[in-house]
């Protein structure tokens, strides 16, 4: 008799993408979650863009099962504040994680990806972030520039790709006009797509690091965040 799992399901939930390679990154890290939770129903869906949306997610799972939303986003913005919230009703026993950001584990991620840009001590470091009409996924971000620059012992620039203030190319601008040095670009995107490939437009020839997800194996550390977020639910429930 096959033998019926009692963990909640996880339902990995990002944002979207129709790049065919932020799509492969992203897949990749679901699959990472679920060799690290053989016990579980693991699933992937989106709450734009791309199929299966929330709801199609949710209704795939057997009904009535409890369920842990684990959003595959870098803050909490109106995707996880709202999006998530409405886009799951009706579905019992669903309880919505934490955002993957702020967190150690992803500064981690960011230098790792810094490393082969070879930053020196006197280059400037603008972190290039998305951008949320929520000014608390913002604040979200810029405290992982804090955090970043704690690491490097020095200060980082944010500059926001969307929504917010200042823009990207501007903070590029700003440092060089400041600094007179190179300016380097750390990515806080989680995978390739269009914000990764506007970054680098916007950047103005200054480096752009890759985003955390690429084409490689994902980080041990960014798979060890996303079952976090569902163990810390899970544990709350027990």
């Amino acid at each position: 008799m096959e033998r019926v799992s009692t963990s909640p399901a996880l339902v990995a939930i990002s944002h979207g993408t129709s790049s065919p390679a932020g799509q492969a990154a992203v897949s990749a890290l679901v699959a990472s979650v679920a060799q690290r939770l053989p016990g579980v129903t693991v699933r992937l869906g989106h709450v734009d863009v791309q199929q299966p949306d929330v709801a199609a997610s949710l209704d795939a799972l057997p009904e009535g099962s409890p369920t842990v939303i684990v959003p595959l986003l870098l803050s909490a913005g109106y995707h996880v504040r709202v999006d998530l919230t409405q886009q799951s009703k009706g579905h019992d026993g669903v309880v919505i994680a934490s955002a993957l950001g702020p967190d150690p584990r992803l500064v981690d991620a960011l230098l790792a990806r810094l490393e082969p840009l070879a930053p020196a001590g006197d280059d400037t470091v603008v972190l290039a972030v998305a951008g949320s009409s929520d000014d608390r996924a913002n604040d979200d971000c810029r405290a992982i520039g804090a955090m970043l620059g704690q690491r490097l012992g020095r200060d980082i620039a944010v500059g926001f790709l969307a929504a917010a203030e200042p823009r990207l190319g501007a903070a590029v601008a700003e440092a060089r006009s400041r600094t007179g040095g190179r300016v380097v670009v750390a990515n806080y995107l989680l995978a390739p797509g269009y914000f990764h490939d506007l970054a680098v437009q916007l950047a103005d020839g200054a480096p752009v690091a890759r985003p955390l997800l690429d084409d490689d194996e994902p980080m041990a550390g960014l798979v060890d965040l996303v079952v976090d977020r569902y163990q810390q639910v899970r544990a709350l429930s027990d």
